[in-house]
């Protein structure tokens, strides 16, 4: 007796398609994600997904890196990411020291390098809620490419330009005239590291008339700036 092959079951067609299409997105994700990353080497990004969802509206200018004064750039490196020339987007150091301080019942700190916080800023969402996952999956995928896509100065450009610097406020050009009523060009040392002070919480963190923590803050980050200029520690964005 000759036994016919079983017919395949449609649910296996139905899986078979679903993992087709599912690989077929992924491919363009990918692929366009890449697109953006390169296109955005060369092109401000027109508008962030935090700015669009800003309720407050927001007030951004976009300012070339060599119209932002140097004192800005040493200031988030001493604020946020010391090691920013020296790391490929993500410092093992600085995630191992929060871990540490988290472990310890010390106040939690962030890990997060320059570059991370621009791949979040420039094509991510903001929030802690669950969605918080995935949006660290892409993080990751983003700091790859930007890291190998863009320059140094590149990123600090970028970075300086849609970091979030007051309520509805975007980029440290904005941020200056808001605070100090001058361009991002003529920043003193003490005038950047306070808008360096306010960004890891923008909306809670006063600029102007600071006091307590913030003003204590401030002054460390300016005297750590001049180490900074001192030891090259942004010698990557200036090479």
């Amino acid at each position: 007796m000759i036994r016919l092959a079983p017919r395949p079951s449609p649910s296996h067609g139905l899986m078979f398609r679903a993992l087709w299409w599912l690989a077929v997105a992924a491919f363009y994700s990918v692929l366009g994600s890449v697109a953006l990353t390169a296109i955005y080497r060369f092109v401000p990004p027109p508008l962030t997904v935090t700015m669009f969802l800003d309720h407050n509206g927001f007030d951004k200018r976009w300012t070339p890196l060599s119209r932002i004064d140097r004192r800005m750039v040493d200031a988030v490196i001493a604020g946020e990411d010391a090691r920013f020339c020296q790391h490929h987007g993500f410092d093992s150091a600085g995630i191992a020291f929060a871990l540490r301080r988290d472990v310890h019942g010390g106040k939690l700190r962030g890990g997060s390098t320059i570059s991370q916080q621009t791949a979040k800023n420039v094509f991510l969402w903001q929030g802690t809620g669950w969605t918080r996952y995935a949006r660290k999956v892409l993080e990751t995928w983003y700091t790859f490419l930007i890291e190998h896509l863009w320059p140094k100065r590149r990123i600090m450009e970028m970075y300086l330009n849609v970091a979030e610097t007051g309520i509805g406020t975007y980029g440290v050009e904005a941020g200056a005239q808001r605070y100090y009523g001058h361009g991002a060009a003529q920043l003193s040392q003490i005038e950047a590291a306070r808008i360096a002070a306010a960004l890891p919480s923008p909306k809670k963190r006063a600029v102007t008339g600071v006091s307590g923590f913030i003003r204590r803050h401030g002054n460390s980050i300016a005297a750590r700036s001049g180490v900074v200029r001192r030891d090259d520690l942004d010698s990557c964005v200036y090479d």
